[in-house]
């Protein structure tokens, strides 16, 4: 049809608009909130899962409910095996639909669990040293500090404090801790020693050992100022028992894997004087907050609370503040809130969080007197 002059051609109908896809439902909240921890609760680390689970276990009680939903704590043993510590920690995240997890105690076991929380993208906070612990990691959150500081901070107090000029170190091999341990000691005592050669002897042993001669008779030939053993509690105890036995009476110190009760209880008489680096102190306790945690925790245990358990204590209370800050129950945006703390008050210190997921914090150093660990100084990070 042809439109005559003045004549206006009607308009063409507008297309319809196609329909918009359908929103995907959001997922419905859960009406629990779920927390894992993998611990070492049976094995050569089972010391440590023990006081880490104390300190959350008072955490929980304290706070059973968080966001208005109730909290369901889903313990899981790692039995101090790298293994088993990869697939209790795929339990939590695929079976448990935990939101975040606590622990685990030891470094060798936390770096072969983190994989699994890595790919899934599920919050972690372990109680490990290492530095491999959080490197390049985006899912970890550390609230004790690393073992770059621990080495510092122990080869800085053999010098300065205890006045040697030369060392001896006998770390565990099988162990990423005790390994990171001894050469952040080793380099720094050679430095503050300014003698490349103040190290005299450097020696090793595998967890589970119980035999150490060999490596006492090799150190007491070389007759070091001070012995450094950053392994844990019982290799520790064991390890001092046979010094003493063989007529060496150099100082021992060692890392903070040191303090828990089996160091007291297997080493007896032989641990008197040892000396170690630490998270907390009852002694240093300042805040109202802290106080009230050792109150607390003396009245639920009948005992004063190690490093461990506050630590644990501080990792619980600091994923509940965190979730409550973001007010929805998603491990990611739950991520960036622990990545983001900054001057959050827990009972171990005021604690901010680097971009490597770290904290800055002191050192505690103990010496065990009359069975006891007897606090003796704060060191600050410098």
């Amino acid at each position: 049809m042809v439109a005559g002059c003045g004549q206006q051609s009607a308009p063409a109908p507008k297309p319809a608009e196609p329909a918009k896809p359908a929103e995907p439902p959001k997922p419905a909240e859960p009406e629990e909130i779920r927390i894992g921890s993998w611990q070492p609760f049976t094995g050569a680390l089972a010391a440590g899962g023990a006081m880490n689970k104390e300190g959350i276990d008072m955490a929980f009680e304290q706070r059973p409910k968080i966001l208005g939903k109730p909290v369901k704590v889903i313990f899981s043993d790692n039995k101090s095996d790298k293994v088993e510590a990869a697939n209790s920690m795929a339990r939590l995240i695929e079976q448990d639909k935990v939101v975040a997890v606590l622990g685990c105690y030891g470094s060798s076991l936390a770096i072969a669990g983190l994989n699994v929380s890595e790919k899934a993208g599920i919050p972690m906070i372990p109680d490990a040293s290492n530095p491999l612990v959080t490197e390049g990691r985006k899912f970890v959150t550390r609230l004790n500090y690393q073992d770059p500081f621990a080495g510092k901070v122990m080869a800085k107090y053999a010098v300065d404090k205890l006045g040697a000029k030369t060392a001896a170190i006998i770390q565990d091999v099988a162990q990423d801790y005790s390994v990171g341990l001894a050469q952040f000691f080793r380099k720094e005592f050679t430095k503050l020693t300014n003698n490349p050669n103040s190290i005299v002897a450097f020696v090793s042993y595998n967890t589970g050992d119980q035999d150490f001669t060999a490596q006492l008779t090799f150190v007491k030939s070389k007759k070091p100022d001070v012995i450094f053993v950053p392994g844990y509690s019982a290799d520790g105890a064991l390890l001092a028992k046979q010094a003493r036995e063989m007529g060496i009476k150099t100082p021992l110190v060692g890392g903070d894997a040191w303090e828990a009760p089996e160091l007291v209880q297997i080493g007896g008489k032989a641990v008197e004087g040892l000396i170690f680096c630490s998270h907390f102190a009852v002694e240093a306790a300042k805040t109202d907050k802290a106080k009230k945690f050792i109150d607390d925790y003396r009245k639920k245990y009948n005992k004063d609370p190690n490093c461990y358990a506050a630590l644990a204590y501080d990792a619980y209370n600091l994923v509940a503040d965190k979730l409550e800050e973001i007010k929805v129950v998603d491990p990611v945006k739950l991520n960036t809130a622990l990545r983001s703390t900054k001057n959050w008050e827990g009972v171990t210190g005021t604690i901010s969080i680097d971009e490597t997921g770290n904290p800055v914090k002191p050192a505690i150093i103990f010496q065990v007197k009359g069975g006891k660990f007897v606090y003796m100084d704060t060191i600050q990070p410098w």
